[in-house]
């Protein structure tokens, strides 16, 4: 079994504070995804370079301190690990990182991936945008060559059962229309497997893996399913068992795991 996590950590040090390694020794996932690590090269050093036993390798961003960043800690190691998908505008932000396990009998990848958000404005939004358009492209290839699942903080709630206030968030940043079809068209015309959903077509509340810091939301539990795995067919069908840990509070997300029946 190959048991995988994605979590947005919102800051790699803050999620520390709060108990993160801790619970991924008890957890033992084989391979987690995180994303915000929010940390530079020096901050990672001599502290953060392995996390309960697995090794880290990051992708962290070079046009502003303490903003985005991605990693991913595994117990196996790679074949190679790629940093960057060849955008001019988003590999500086430090957004996507890819962990190939090749063998004989698969080319199989992990991928750690942050989405934009578009919540602070206009600006932001359309650069959103422009990162759905260019990135689309990309996994149209890789998935021509290669297995993947794709772990992350897609920023995007998917379906009206995907967030507590539907109605109320059709013009806000994350359920725009134009987001929910770039999913869809993800998983309809690329094929690719929401697998959460796969294995929990109708859960709700449950689901919910980002709560805003604002009012009572957590509390509420009024939330959005913003953390996905994004598989391809093959490996989405190995897919048993997918867990949401909400008994603590890592960060304003919560980590998601999926086993698969496999091994690399």
């Amino acid at each position: 079994m190959f048991k995988l996590t994605s979590l947005n950590l919102n800051g790699i040090r803050s999620a520390a504070t709060k108990g993160v390694e801790t619970w991924l020794e008890q957890h033992a996932p084989d391979c987690i995804c995180v994303q915000e690590i929010k940390a530079q090269h020096a901050d990672i050093e001599g502290r953060f370079e392995i996390l309960a036993g697995m090794r880290g390798h990051f992708h962290l961003a070079t046009a502003k301190k303490g903003y985005s960043g991605v990693g991913i800690y595994t117990r196996h190691e790679p074949s190679e690990v790629i940093a960057g998908y060849g955008s001019p505008e988003f590999d500086e932000e430090g957004r996507y990182l890819e962990a190939r396990f090749d063998t004989p009998q698969r080319k199989f990848s992990v991928i750690s991936c942050y989405f934009p958000s578009g919540s602070s404005g206009p600006e932001r939004q359309e650069a959103k945008y422009r990162f759905l358009a260019e990135f689309y492209p990309v996994l149209h290839r890789l998935k021509a060559e290669r297995d993947f699942v794709l772990c992350g903080d897609v920023n995007v709630a998917h379906q009206e059962i995907d967030l507590k206030n539907w109605k109320s968030n059709q013009k806000n940043s994350g359920f725009l229309p134009e987001e929910r079809a770039w999913v869809t068209r993800v998983i309809d015309e690329l094929e690719l497997v929401d697998v959460y959903r796969r294995l929990h077509p109708e859960a709700t509340g449950e689901a919910y893996t980002w709560w805003s810091n604002r009012g009572q939301a957590y509390a509420k539990n009024v939330g959005w399913r913003l953390d996905y795995h994004l598989a391809t067919p093959a490996i989405a069908a190995l897919a048993r068992h997918t867990a949401i840990y909400k008994d603590q509070k890592f960060s304003d997300h919560a980590p998601i795991t999926v086993d698969y029946d496999f091994s690399i």
